[in-house]
């Protein structure tokens, strides 16, 4: 074992709430969990409103919610189902910069759950921009994505669910499949572009900084 991650196992000992839990998890998994890198199963249709895949549903709004992120899937919480979550509010759109809403064409998308999703792509036309990941924390990549897709399954009542994504919530909805693929942006993304977000912070503390793995 390194110093590294003996280092890591000193300060997760420190934690209150130290200790295994099963899955769901009510935080999100990173980089390196097998599970991210696992095809996920199909969930039976029947199955769809039991109790379990309820309890999957409800806790990965719950995540994605106080993440603040736009999307969620299961194998981020630690299940590998082919389940994701996503949602892109007006307040966290007008928190950007205009030019940025304009040139990754953002609109609003209202919570909005995908079970067992199947992707069409419209608009075979790739656009590049920079893209990150809640397990791959604190860092961005460039990454191609097409430009419109649609996307069709069932939502948490089971019945069937079909919608059509452009610009950015297009680019949401093929993060998330990647997902439920074992895949993650780093596969595909421009490898020289791959940054740490907080390298200047990093630089201005001396190297003394933590990155928080999942908000207070």
């Amino acid at each position: 074992m390194g110093v590294l991650r003996k280092t890591l196992n000193w300060y997760a000992k420190l934690s209150p709430s130290r200790g295994r839990t099963n899955p769901p998890y009510e935080h999100v998994t990173q980089i390196g969990d097998p599970t991210l890198r696992k095809i996920s199963e199909d969930v039976p249709i029947d199955k769809i409103r039991s109790p379990e895949i309820q309890k999957i549903i409800a806790i990965l709004q719950h995540v994605l919610k106080h993440y603040g992120s736009v999307g969620m899937s299961a194998p981020q919480i630690g299940i590998n189902k082919r389940i994701f979550v996503m949602r892109h509010t007006i307040k966290e759109i007008k928190s950007e910069l205009p030019e940025i809403i304009k040139s990754r064409c953002m609109y609003e998308i209202p919570l909005t759950v995908y079970v067992n999703p199947r992707l069409k792509v419209l608009d075979y036309e790739k656009v590049v921009h920079t893209e990150g990941c809640e397990s791959i924390r604190s860092f961005q990549a460039e990454v191609a994505r097409y430009k419109a897709v649609k996307i069709s399954g069932y939502n948490s009542d089971g019945e069937e669910s079909c919608h059509s994504y452009h610009g950015w919530p297009a680019r949401i909805v093929q993060h998330e499949m990647d997902h439920l693929d074992g895949k993650l942006y780093t596969d595909i993304m421009d490898r020289k572009s791959l940054q740490c977000i907080c390298w200047d912070e990093v630089n201005l503390s001396k190297g003394k900084i933590a990155i928080p793995f999942r908000p207070d």
